[in-house]
């Protein structure tokens, strides 16, 4: 039996590189070298945000495309990347400059932002708090969602992908120490992309993903 899954929070601390770009080539060149940290404040650290300034343009490097460039074309192909489909980010950092350099070949002159429009690249330090919530089985997780923060979201399910397991969210490998019994809800909980939702909506849809699979017994071998 799994010791009880501890419920984490978490804030972001957004802190800066000191790398800039104003031109669509310099934010190519920028983002070959930059920390994979920074990559990932700039798709995932936008969750954590109160609001969206553009829903449309998800990502950081999406909304400055329009925004700093004006270049709805290149805009609308880096909004349409999803970082779920990326398990390295090195493999998204390739995918970011394939597409820049697709576009800088279609024009002939490279898109330049205003002095004031500068893409800053920031990287994020992630504070964890401890909540005193234990979880003892996989019913009282189903039954808990919907108290635990965005915070609590956002560590568990996002931020857990690139901590030891690589890939795998905290509920899920959680589940797995209950043995085969689980199995469904585990690979119910893998399908789920939390990228195109707000955390709010993230929390409700695992919410109801799950009390749904409890209610068909999912969530009772524990019990046996």
């Amino acid at each position: 039996m799994p010791e009880p899954f501890a419920v984490k929070d978490c804030a972001l601390i957004s802190i800066g590189t000191g790398e800039r770009a104003q031109n669509l080539r310099e934010l190519r060149d920028r983002l070959q070298t930059i920390d994979p940290g920074s990559i990932f404040h700039h798709f995932w650290g936008c969750l954590m945000h109160t609001s969206f300034d553009e829903p449309e343009f998800q990502n950081d490097f999406a909304g400055w495309a329009w925004h700093g460039l004006r270049d709805r074309p290149l805009a609308e192909r880096l909004a349409l990347v999803d970082p779920s489909g990326f398990p390295e980010t090195e493999d998204l950092r390739r995918e970011l400059i394939e597409i820049i350099e697709e576009r800088l070949e279609e024009t002939e002159l490279v898109p330049w932002a205003k002095a004031n429009q500068q893409f800053s690249f920031i990287r994020s330090q992630i504070v964890v708090f401890d909540t005193s919530l234990r979880i003892e089985n996989p019913r009282m997780l189903s039954e808990s969602l919907h108290r635990m923060s965005v915070g609590s979201i956002f560590y568990h399910f996002i931020d857990a992908r690139r901590r030891p397991t690589y890939g795998r969210d905290d509920f899920s490998a959680w589940l797995a120490g209950f043995g085969d019994g689980y199995t469904r809800l585990v690979e119910a909980l893998s399908s789920v992309d939390p990228y195109f939702a707000t955390l709010t909506e993230l929390r409700r849809e695992l919410e109801t993903l799950m009390s749904g699979l409890c209610d068909k017994g999912h969530c009772d071998a524990e019990l046996a």
